[in-house]
């Protein structure tokens, strides 16, 4: 199943001065991780469309004020003194929130800010970014900003969403467990899942075949 520009924008409206660039890679790399039944497509087009704001943000913002610090990554900003020396530097605010995990060194090595969330379902920590260069055949560990270019954009968020078993998952429909299971393989919980189903039924609505 070949999806259209026109279907695309149905979806995600506010995508139109995106959509060309990523339209023809949809096509090829959902086909090639098997995301080709009409309930596959419909779930990963929503997920897609809330993890890169509608097909027009590929690398994570970490643009945070203090106060957000505090409410999005209250773990490694506990205090509002803490918070407000990070405030507006996304590369120190990277380094701290994501070192020591999954392949990442400490704040120090700059593995946070490298390694990054980037592409259409946003890739983050070294691990993730080894994993996806194996199995694509570009060493994306030593240049992970392969992943904000439309290709590997596109190509990462769809082996992330087959590796994950979300194919299998989006095959039982539109329940609430279903919206819930893909969410938590995606982005650890549920947050934005309201805006999923939002989607999703704009897709269900724009893909009939």
């Amino acid at each position: 199943m070949q999806i259209t520009r026109q279907q695309i924008l149905a979806i995600m409206p506010m995508a139109r001065n995106a959509v060309d660039r990523y339209l023809p890679y949809l096509n090829t790399h959902m086909n090639e991780c098997g995301i080709t039944t009409r309930e596959r497509i419909c779930h990963f087009l929503a997920t897609i469309a809330v993890e890169s704001s509608e097909l027009r943000a590929v690398e994570e913002n970490l643009n945070y004020s203090a106060d957000g610090l505090r409410k999005t990554f209250p773990k490694y900003f506990k205090t509002m003194a803490i918070a407000r020396s990070y405030e507006r530097h996304p590369q120190q605010i990277a380094n701290r929130v994501y070192a020591n995990r999954y392949g990442n060194g400490n704040e120090a090595s700059g593995d946070g800010w490298r390694y990054r969330g980037r592409g259409l379902i946003q890739y983050t920590f070294r691990d993730n970014y080894k994993e996806y260069a194996k199995w694509c055949g570009y060493d994306v560990e030593k240049q992970p900003e392969l992943l904000a270019q439309p290709k590997g954009a596109v190509r990462s968020a769809c082996h992330y969403f087959q590796s994950r078993g979300c194919n299998e998952l989006s095959d039982g429909g539109s329940t609430d467990e279903v919206f819930r299971a893909i969410r938590k393989k995606v982005n650890g919980g549920t947050n934005g899942l309201a805006a999923v189903k939002l989607y999703y039924q704009r897709a269900k609505q724009a893909i009939r075949n």
